[in-house]
């Protein structure tokens, strides 16, 4: 069944400015031949790595803005970045990362470009997670972008600790953030912390979704218009629609959250939302951001027993939808699907695709 969920998705798939960074004093940054490569400086401390860069040739600065940028993993593309640089009013960029170095500084600054300055910071350990050199890192930061890797890692270094506090204090103070795969599954209110040593499946999750695999947190990350979502990223690409169902199903029941909706993001896709929690969908390779809506409580709940539930409605937005976080409003749908789940088996209900050539608009 979820081949054919598969299958059904892949056919809607075409001057001189001033940077404060960190602990340093402010960097001039002057006009340069563009030809000159970006340079790293690299230095360390307990449980964390810094590569540092600064662009050579001049940056115009705007006002920073407040805004959150969903990305789905896979390969990364030009439109979600420069969305967010314009938010992060073109200044200082923070990377967050849990692996690799530095290799993602002069990608941004030389070939994304539209950003005055990058700090990458790698963890290794949580101890970095109080180091007052790192926190100001981040307080000075005007746009955070988390990376792909391993979100237990996010969460074993950061939950609880300052780090934490920082990031959702620069969110916070109207500053954006964005990530992308794992720096997605850390976004929403709830969280599939990936805590048991691997990545469940689809199918583990709906054969029984109070599994111990199925590690869900909350209380790490406060993001703004996400106080109801959990997200899921690569999403049709690696047939993830069941495990999204099986942890809304969930939490819906034994967390009392009955608003909790999921956010699936296809690789090479991203979500951009603004202050105001309007939405607009960006692709690189025309993939979809998924809403994911049970309209209906799960019938059988239970541990070790495979997953009932009658309904659940699962809404494609393409390149250009738009989805309003406050009110829920959705325009230019791609498709909808309703699905239900039978003894742990995805089963396609009804399937109505948008016709190419008629927009739609619906509550």
């Amino acid at each position: 069944m979820m081949r054919t969920l598969v299958c059904l998705a892949l056919l809607l798939f075409a001057t001189s400015s001033t940077v404060a960074i960190a602990d340093t004093a402010p960097v001039a940054v002057e006009t340069v031949a563009d030809s000159v490569p970006t340079a790293i400086d690299q230095t360390s401390g307990p449980g964390y790595a810094l590569y540092r860069s600064v662009k050579q040739g001049s940056v115009a600065r705007t006002p920073v803005q407040p805004g959150i940028l969903m990305m789905g993993g896979g390969d990364y593309f030009k439109a979600a970045f420069n969305w967010l640089f314009a938010r992060g009013g073109h200044g200082h960029l923070v990377v967050l990362r849990a692996s690799g170095e530095g290799d993602l500084n002069p990608f941004f600054l030389d070939e994304i470009g539209g950003i005055a300055a990058v700090d990458t910071l790698v963890f290794s350990a949580r101890e970095a997670s109080e180091n007052p050199v790192v926190l100001d890192i981040i307080k000075h930061a005007d746009v955070i972008f988390i990376a792909g890797g391993d979100q237990a890692n996010y969460v074993n270094f950061w939950r609880g600790t300052p780090i934490q506090d920082a990031i959702n204090a620069h969110v916070a103070a109207g500053r954006p953030l964005g990530g992308t795969s794992a720096g997605l599954a850390i976004q929403g209110a709830w969280v599939y912390g990936a805590l048991d040593g691997g990545s469940i499946t689809a199918p583990e999750t709906l054969a029984d979704p109070l599994g111990p695999g199925n590690t869900l947190i909350n209380e790490f990350l406060k993001l703004p218009h996400l106080h109801h979502v959990i997200t899921d990223s690569h999403f049709m690409q690696r047939d993830r629609l069941g495990r999204l169902i099986g942890w809304i199903a969930r939490l819906r029941a034994d967390q009392h959250e009955p608003a909790l909706f999921g956010i699936g993001i296809d690789e090479a896709t991203a979500l951009a939302v603004d202050g105001d929690g309007k939405a607009t969908v960006l692709s690189g390779a025309d993939g979809n951001v998924w809403l994911v809506e049970p309209t209906a409580s799960a019938t059988t709940l239970a541990p070790g027993k495979p997953l009932d539930i009658a309904d659940v409605q699962v809404t494609a937005l393409g390149p250009a939808s738009q989805f309003d976080f406050k009110s829920h409003h959705r325009a230019d749908v791609m498709a909808h699907w309703r699905v239900h789940v039978e003894a742990g088996q995805l089963q396609h209900t009804d399937w109505n695709a948008r016709p190419a050539s008629k927009p739609a608009s619906e509550p």
